[in-house]
């Protein structure tokens, strides 16, 4: 049984996929999905296109092979903008030094076309496994997980096992953390900058209720620790007050970035954040409120870590990453929450690291992009084997 991965194959779909402009904002996954459709097609599986907005799509691949468990492999097709400061173009796959270098090279393309290769392999061997192979591919991860979000909430047929692709430099992530950003308002009274004490400052209020958030952040939130992913944390991220250069500002909106850990519920802490703008009303007569809370990826999970799929994640991730297989923990948010959410189990691994992602001269090492197509390929294999 030759399950090798083949490199210029594989080689040949990142440069396709990288040569596609899916940045997000604004996403427009279409035409990436197209492609997709095309090689997944030509390996027989049955393919459906969820278009959820206009140029927002989903790729569900299907691939039945007799009774037993369904398996999927999950990645994103947007990326975030490629902005400046590249030394190639970010939209032509650029070899140097044992790099594959092009936006989306590591995350997410480059663990999208490991797992295609994945696909074609366990294709090739069919005979030796039995179930249903999936892949399921998804928009706009970068920004709110809409794609994930919209695949999960629309009854999709029961997965078992998942393995998500994000750069994990090959090893097992089995945790990630979660987001909440509430905008908050601070309120005050506009008066003439010339007569201020006519008004009252909203800036000033609301660098009284900064200074709340920073001591509960260190004194409470940041206490919250998880072995894998560790510790949970709030902070502010923009701020905006005044609408004229000579009017006392009548509002002020601070954006809060508030990380939760597994274990951690959302609605205990949105409520904990309404009692931090009580406590400001009550302590400084801060007058503040949650105007909306703005779209993220979604929320914290862990799977565990004596789960068949991530049993079979580290040992995977062992033989074919110099021994090193985990368990980790991802500081940020990605789609397994949502899988977590149709009760399947799952693990996040793929090549390259998030040291580069996102950044300019992003890059995936060879050795790691070859290496994560037997990963998918051997995990798949143990948790759709026969007899099990």
């Amino acid at each position: 049984m030759n399950l090798m991965p083949d490199f210029a194959r594989m080689k040949h779909d990142l440069a396709r996929l990288v040569a596609i402009n899916t940045e997000n904002p604004p996403g427009h996954e279409l035409d990436a999905a197209r492609y997709l459709h095309e090689v997944l097609q030509a390996e027989g599986f049955d393919l459906s296109l969820s278009e959820y907005k206009p140029g927002r799509v989903n790729v569900i691949a299907t691939y039945p092979n007799g009774a037993g468990p369904t398996f999927a492999f999950n990645t994103h097709i947007d990326t975030v903008p490629a902005g400046e400061g590249w030394s190639t173009d970010p939209f032509v796959l650029h070899e140097a030094d044992g790099k594959l270098f092009g936006r989306g090279s590591c995350d997410a393309k480059g663990p999208m076309a490991a797992m295609i290769e994945a696909c074609r392999l366990l294709i090739a061997a069919k005979a030796h496994w039995a179930g249903t192979l999936m892949a399921v591919f998804t928009a706009d991860e970068e920004i709110a997980s809409e794609g994930a979000k919209h695949y999960v909430a629309n009854q999709p047929p029961k997965i078992d096992f998942a393995v998500i692709g994000e750069p994990t430099s090959n090893t097992a992530f089995t945790a990630h953390k979660g987001s909440l950003r509430p905008l908050v308002r601070v309120h005050g009274v506009t008066a003439h900058s010339g007569t201020p004490h006519l008004g009252e400052n909203a800036i000033y209020r609301a660098g009284q209720l900064l200074g709340l958030i920073e001591h509960h952040h260190e004194q409470v939130v940041k206490c919250k620790c998880h072995d894998l992913v560790g510790h949970a944390s709030l902070t502010v991220t923009r701020i905006h007050g005044g609408h004229a250069d000579n009017v006392v500002p009548g509002a002020c909106d601070l954006l809060l970035d508030r990380r939760m850990v597994p274990g951690e519920d959302e609605a205990a802490v949105k409520a904990e954040i309404d009692a931090l703008l009580a406590l400001a009303n009550e302590r400084f007569g801060v007058r503040a409120e949650v105007i909306e809370y703005k779209p993220t990826t979604g929320g914290a999970t862990q799977t565990a870590l004596d789960a068949p799929i991530v049993q079979a994640s580290l040992a995977a991730c062992r033989e074919h990453n110099h021994g090193n297989g985990g368990p980790f923990g991802f500081q940020g948010g990605c789609d397994l929450v949502h899988f977590r959410s149709l009760g399947t189990t799952g693990t996040v691994i793929g090549p390259g690291t998030l040291a580069v992602a996102h950044k300019p001269d992003e890059f995936v090492p060879i050795d790691e992009f070859i290496a994560s197509a037997s990963i998918y390929r051997d995990i798949a294999l143990q948790m759709l084997r026969k007899g099990a």
